[in-house]
């Protein structure tokens, strides 16, 4: 599921505006933190949990250049399109 990155909240851990209209609260993995910075405005795939749908995991963090060509594309859903 694809997301924004609308507040990063400190401690690995930041609020996740969703495609389907929740705002999550997201978790990133000390595999991705050290790899890769997020910052607000970034596209993110994420995967919400099962057991708590308010919560997830960040899978992926596209670059501005990346985001803009799926945009082009008309892969991003309208709602997150702010490219």
């Amino acid at each position: 599921m694809f997301g924004i990155a609308d507040q990063l909240l400190g401690a690995s851990k930041i609020k996740v505006m969703c495609e389907d209209g929740v705002s999550r609260v997201g978790r990133i993995p000390g595999k991705i933190k050290k790899r890769m910075w997020i910052r607000e405005g970034d596209l993110l795939i994420i995967s919400v949990w099962d057991f708590q749908p308010d919560k997830c995991d960040v899978r992926f963090r596209y670059t501005k250049t990346q985001a803009v060509n799926l945009s082009k594309r008309g892969k991003v859903p309208k709602n997150l399109d702010i490219f």
